[in-house]
């Protein structure tokens, strides 16, 4: 762990409200995630990442969601993506907002931005909570709650801002990184999720982008193509928010 942020870490534990899970050696996202659930007792449970900046209504907001509807299991958000400073956003993961069409973009992309999140910790436990799978340990738990009939929504708005370095996206390649999405398309696959011309699809896309593909490329594809254009005003909305 990086000294600033574990330093961080310890200001905060002298509160009896905070608790830190530290795990021995590092074993994956899924692993983390679920030793840090198991400590948890409230019933709604918000994650993000340390680097990632949240506006200040974003639990609010969340909660609001499932104040007005007690049959949410997730509420995730848009995100705004940024290097070096907030203001410096490069682009915004949009996704669907409502429940059918957050299941339909589910067949084909993860449908929720993690870091956004904010879900009923015993729907999550019930599906079987996070477990180990390299860099889509999230995309397979959606999954298995979509399995079990849980409801999902989206908050049209960018709640959370994340950092990200020049060479963000030139890493979501390779081999490893392909064979771990090519699997959960076959999870989809086997259980009826998607249909095989589905599956075909989307593997070849993953491919070409993640293997063939060089790094630049990628990049580009993901910059142009996987993200909205910077909208000057939700940025604007957020400082103003900040203030």
């Amino acid at each position: 762990m990086p000294e600033k942020l574990d330093s961080e870490i310890k200001r905060f534990e002298k509160y009896p409200f905070f608790k830190t899970v530290r795990l021995e050696k590092n074993s994956g996202h899924g692993i983390a995630r679920r030793a840090g659930l198991e400590k948890c007792a409230r019933p709604l449970v918000a994650l993000m990442d340390s680097d990632d900046i949240c506006v200040p209504d974003r639990f609010e907001k969340q909660l609001k969601c499932f104040a007005d509807d007690p049959d949410l299991s997730i509420v995730g958000s848009d995100i705004s993506e940024f290097i070096g400073t907030p203001d410096n956003v490069i682009g915004i993961r949009d996704l669907p907002a409502e429940d059918r069409s957050i299941k339909g973009y589910m067949k084909y992309r993860c449908p929720f931005n993690q870091m956004t999140v904010m879900f009923s910790l015993k729907d999550v436990t019930d599906a079987g909570g996070y477990q180990d799978w390299y860099c889509d340990e999230d995309y397979y738990l959606w999954i298995r709650m979509y399995q079990k009939g849980f409801k999902f929504k989206n908050i049209k708005e960018s709640l959370v801002m994340v950092r990200v370095t020049e060479d963000t996206y030139e890493r979501r390649g390779g081999r490893k990184y392909y064979e771990s999405e090519k699997g959960i398309q076959k999870y989809m696959l086997d259980n009826k999720i998607i249909s095989l011309p589905v599956y075909a699809y989307n593997v070849l896309i993953r491919y070409i982008l993640q293997v063939m593909m060089p790094n630049r490329l990628r990049a580009f594809v993901f910059h142009n193509f996987a993200r909205k254009k910077i909208i000057k005003r939700t940025i604007r909305m957020f400082h103003a928010k900040k203030v």
